[in-house]
């Protein structure tokens, strides 16, 4: 411990009154503070800190800051005052000691080593009530998190719940209208436009499908085999037809037939119906729209998929969270079509990426490509 003259110590006691008056008049008190009357005790007790910061050992001294400042940080924090306040006032506190200190006129290096010791008290507390203040605020951060992201959670629940026994009572007679149309297709096939109508309809069976299985906690579990990567994307563009066909977009396939991948096929249609769809829509209102799928092995026995469309670019800021749920530019999207995708993708040891230019948009699936003859498992 470093001596310090007990003139300053003196000094300091007798002036004590004018110094801690003269800080209370010009200190910044928010006029709703509820703890206006503890100012001036406050204060008090901080310059008794200094005093003991000059005479008492520094490592008692420290218990003593500490315990004053998370005093003042508690009660900052429940009068819902920013700690900016206190920090101001411990400044304009160390100003007043500073000048008063000065008046002695004593040798420089006495001087010195006073205010290292006084200017040291009050980093000290400045430090603590901020550490504690800030704790204090983030355990209420934190807590209000928890209940809204439960609660987030509980209204999910509900509104999956809500939703799913709506689409159950909504697919009961979208089953009867596509066997009726089944029906009039098999005693009339001369009727118009009953092959358009069938495959609208498949459409929305297939949508709301992909939502009940969605909103189940367990996905339905496909039969893992072999299949054609060209064949399957032909039956989806066949599939798409009617969609396609009200866009009026050119659509190139350039796939190798030796293409295979083994796993869900039906998972895989869903992720190519997903992207096709998406495309459809983005490129439904401008002039010339086309979509290109294709496909190639590298020497590593992976196979690259490419979707691309001529679409407007995707922003950077969403693109960046394309595939998180609840992410869409559409209107009337859910935001799940591309985060299911990722999933299956992923859940088949592969990847799903995006990437967007003004004149193109491409997705594009990494995934494992196999040998017809051999066997092969997935793992989800």
């Amino acid at each position: 411990m470093v001596f310090i003259n007990e003139t300053f110590i003196d000094f300091l006691i007798f002036y004590k009154e004018s110094i801690v008056s003269e800080w209370n008049e010009r200190i910044m008190i928010s006029s709703h503070d509820p703890y206006m009357e503890n100012i001036a005790e406050n204060r008090e007790r901080f310059f008794d800190l200094i005093i003991k910061s000059l005479s008492e050992p520094e490592n008692l001294v420290d218990e003593y800051i500490k315990s004053y400042s998370h005093l003042v940080a508690g009660q900052r924090y429940k009068a819902n005052i920013h700690i900016d306040e206190f920090i101001h006032n411990c400044s304009l506190g160390r100003s007043i000691i500073y000048y008063r200190l000065a008046e002695l006129q004593k040798k420089p290096e006495e001087l010195c080593n006073v205010l290292l010791r006084v200017n040291e008290c009050f980093d000290k507390c400045i430090f603590y009530a901020v550490s504690h203040y800030s704790e204090l605020k983030t355990q209420i951060i934190e807590s209000q998190y928890n209940f809204l992201s439960q609660t987030h959670k509980d209204r999910l629940t509900l509104l999956g719940q809500m939703t799913s026994s709506f689409v159950h009572e909504f697919r009961n007679p979208l089953t009867s209208i596509m066997g009726f149309v089944q029906l009039l297709q098999s005693e009339h096939a001369e009727i118009k436009y009953l092959d358009i109508i069938s495959k609208e309809l498949e459409q929305l069976n297939y949508r709301i499908t992909q939502f009940l299985n969605l909103s189940k906690k367990e996905s339905l579990v496909y039969e893992s085999k072999l299949f054609s990567v060209s064949e399957l994307a032909n039956e989806v563009i066949e599939f798409l037809y009617p969609a396609i066909l009200e866009v009026n977009a050119a659509i190139s396939v350039s796939i190798p037939d030796g293409l295979y991948i083994h796993g869900a096929k039906e998972e895989f249609r869903q992720v190519f119906i997903n992207i096709i769809l998406n495309a459809l829509d983005v490129i439904s209102n401008i002039s010339l729209p086309s979509i290109s799928i294709t496909g190639e092995e590298n020497p590593e026995g992976y196979l690259t998929l490419h979707i691309a469309n001529n679409g407007p670019k995707i922003p950077d800021d969403i693109i960046s969270t394309i595939f998180e749920p609840f992410t869409t530019t559409k209107k009337t999207g859910t935001g799940l079509g591309l985060f299911v995708c990722r999933e299956i993708i992923e859940k088949h040891n592969g990847t799903l990426s995006c990437t967007s230019s003004a004149s193109l948009t491409t997705f594009t699936i990494h995934t494992p490509c196999v040998k017809p003859g051999l066997d092969y498992e997935i793992h989800p």
